[in-house]
């Protein structure tokens, strides 16, 4: 009876922790599934307000500073009203205008060339063009010396280069314009992306993506402000663009700060190259809408291209894991020898404790 009660709880055990890995299983791939159809929804939207074909109009500054408004006071209110998160400790004025305002300053230019870039090219091109980002970011991190230069790596890196470079050159509707664009996005935000982990990370700060917008959204937007009075103000005066649909702009803003809690979920559960390898996957959704639904142009060059592309950042990822994977077994391996340490010590003490009592 005994044995048979055992291997009866034993059965409940094996079922409860196999619910329990499905359930998380379940969950993550329902994070990554939330996160893949907001960010989609957020390029698609973006796209569809400034395209001149679709609903033009063509304000990018003007759209960034509404996302700007919008997700600062929603901030304002999770953190200083229902204080669902708590600000972060020793955000001195010092501090904020030492660290958190260069990476705002990025920020903004970041948001502001990348949907200027949607007035010029197609969805699926500007998804080829981003695949850069690992590059652009490597080669940030080896300038500034946050990273070692490695053969392997940057020989990575030119695969991908090469890859995006096919892709453009097969691209039908090429805007050299709308590239720099796009390109200047890339760039400001490796930029903005290296100089966290030196200002922020590396000081022991960490921003969630609610903190995040909480202090880095006002700036923004008032760092925008100043080409906006230079450059859209005027242009919305004289066409009496003023008055916004608030259901289109509501909806689209809503959508950012949405991602923005999305990137929350799914970094906060799974984990940071989670959201790599998703970005992946929606990349090539997106492409694929813009050909099918959008109706843009892709060539078997531009498949090509971004396919060698491809295959570079999954093989960069993948070098990123086994990076991460050797990291945690030298800390475990560290942590053993300690532990192992601690308990020879121990036992030596004891030993000597007995001979003490057995001499007295």
């Amino acid at each position: 009876m005994a044995k048979g009660s055992g291997s009866g709880q034993g059965k409940e055990l094996a079922a409860t922790t196999s619910a329990n890995v499905y359930r998380k299983i379940l969950l993550s791939y329902t994070y990554v599934g939330i996160w893949i159809f907001l960010s989609f929804t957020v390029i698609i939207f973006n796209k569809y307000i400034l395209d001149r074909k679709m609903y033009n109009w063509p304000y990018p500054i003007s759209l960034t500073m509404i996302h700007m408004a919008f997700c600062s006071t929603l901030a304002f209110l999770l953190v200083r009203v229902l204080k669902v998160v708590e600000p972060v400790v020793g955000m001195s004025r010092g501090f904020y205008l030492s660290s958190v305002l260069p990476i705002g300053a990025l920020y903004s230019l970041s948001l502001w060339f990348s949907n200027s870039a949607y007035i010029y090219l197609s969805v699926s091109f500007i998804q080829m063009l981003k695949a850069l980002m690992p590059v652009a970011v490597y080669s940030t991190s080896v300038l500034l010396k946050k990273e070692f230069f490695k053969s392997q790596t940057m020989a990575n890196m030119v695969g991908i280069s090469l890859g995006v470079a096919i892709a453009a050159y097969g691209e039908a509707k090429f805007n050299s314009w709308g590239v720099m664009l796009q390109l200047g996005a890339v760039a400001f935000e490796a930029m903005r992306l290296v100089l966290i982990q030196i200002l922020l990370t590396s000081k022991g700060v960490s921003l969630n993506p609610i903190t995040s917008l909480y202090y880095v959204a006002p700036c923004c937007f008032a760092f925008l402000s100043i080409p906006w009075l230079l450059v859209e103000y005027p242009l919305l005066r004289e066409t009496s663009s003023f008055k916004l649909d608030y259901l289109v702009f509501g909806t689209n803003s809503a959508c950012a700060f949405a991602l923005n809690l999305a990137v929350f979920l799914l970094v906060g559960k799974t984990s940071a190259l989670t959201m790599n390898v998703a970005g992946v996957v929606k990349d090539w959704l997106l492409i694929a809408f813009s050909w099918s639904v959008i109706l843009d142009r892709v060539t078997s060059l531009n498949l090509l291209g971004y396919g060698i592309a491809f295959i570079g950042v999954c093989f960069y990822n993948h070098a990123k894991l086994q990076a991460l994977k050797n990291k945690e077994a030298q800390k475990k391996e560290q942590a053993d020898e300690e532990a192992g340490l601690l308990a020879d010590q121990k036992l030596e003490r004891l030993e000597e404790d007995r001979k003490n009592d057995s001499q007295a």
